[in-house]
């Protein structure tokens, strides 16, 4: 197995472009893919179940979320919460039945698929997060602390915190 990267684009209704950096691990045996997407264990959860319907594209209008579900609750052991990957071919079964098409299309399309998909959003750059040069203030020039004590004139907390008497404008007595 090797792992693959893609980049997908995508445009939102309002205008903004989506970059997704999409790695997707290379297989051409379907215990491997089952091994992959339970991430490496022996037995798979509803959740890891559920992925590799969406990732496989193997939902449509015959084959729905709420069908995956019901179809891991039946082929899994009453007290179980995960399968196994004879109970997983059993589910296959199920899912060609419910598409109409041979459980050996399932198994193709999930072979073709090559394994998980990891997918996530590449940030847009932000000119005043990312460039230091138009910081302003306390970001741009520093503000006191405890360990400017021979540059700036402060020694100690006392120096900063300087609570002497003073009149309505701020200037000391």
């Amino acid at each position: 197995r090797r792992c693959v990267q893609e980049t997908v684009s995508t445009q939102s209704t309002w205008g903004i472009i989506n970059i997704f950096l999409v790695y997707k691990m290379e297989s051409n045996n379907l215990q491997t893919i089952f091994s992959s997407f339970a991430g490496g264990a022996t037995e798979m959860d509803g959740r890891q179940f559920a992925k590799l319907t969406k990732d496989c594209k193997l939902l449509d209008k015959k084959l729905t979320a709420t069908d995956v579900d019901l179809t891991f609750a039946k082929v899994k052991a009453k007290t179980a919460r995960k399968i196994t990957y004879k109970q997983f071919q059993e589910a296959i079964g199920h899912f060609a039945t419910k598409k109409g098409v041979t459980a050996e299309d399932v198994e193709n399309t999930i072979v073709a698929q090559g394994g998980p998909t990891f997918s996530g959003t590449k940030p847009d750059a932000v000119k005043f997060h990312d460039d230091k040069s138009l910081y302003t203030g306390v970001y741009a020039n520093g503000g006191p602390s405890t360990v400017d004590a021979g540059k700036s004139g402060i020694s100690d907390l006392s120096q900063l915190c300087d609570r002497t008497g003073s009149d309505v404008r701020g200037i000391k007595k």
